[in-house]
């Protein structure tokens, strides 16, 4: 039997003190232990982007990092990024322009798509399809997405103009 190991971090704002198994997946603590449910698990192999989250400024695929790797860090989910209102103007592009239907792949779009507006206030649609990429959408097509992400570093732009 594997004993539980103690962990202590962030996650959106929050100090979270708990122990875990250590083959515990970061994706599986956010959502079962934590019942923060917006960060989906796809692939479970890093391929899809749907568990995509924030650890320590950078985005990774929480699937693939272990919960014990997080310790002592600082964890975003969806959650955080939306009840702060950091992405509430890139949700309103996505609503907009109609770039979410069932909505599994949304979340993780948002952190990613938020990575780059953070990374780039002008990205080209090239650097926007490149950078979301990894992010996998069964129902839209992409050109909505793409489209949204560009209003909203457009309005960005404008604003701080």
């Amino acid at each position: 039997m594997t004993a539980s190991i103690p962990i202590s971090l962030e996650v959106n704002g929050e100090r979270v003190e708990a122990s875990v198994l250590p083959r515990l997946n970061l994706a599986d603590f956010i959502r079962e232990h934590l019942q923060l449910t917006g960060t989906h698990v796809g692939c479970e192999h890093g391929v899809c982007g749907a568990c995509t989250v924030r650890v320590n400024g950078d985005i990774v695929r929480s699937c693939l990092m272990l919960a014990v790797q997080a310790h002592g860090g600082s964890v975003q989910t969806i959650e955080g990024l939306s009840d702060s209102g950091e992405v509430a103007d890139l949700q309103g592009a996505f609503r907009e322009r109609n770039a979410l239907q069932c909505g599994y792949c949304t979340p993780g779009m948002l952190m990613a798509a938020q990575d780059l507006l953070k990374l780039q206030a002008e990205p080209s649609r090239d650097e926007i399809r490149e950078h979301l990429s990894g992010n996998y959408c069964r129902c839209t097509g992409y050109q909505a997405i793409i489209d949204a992400v560009e209003t909203t570093a457009g309005q960005r732009r404008s604003r701080s103009a």
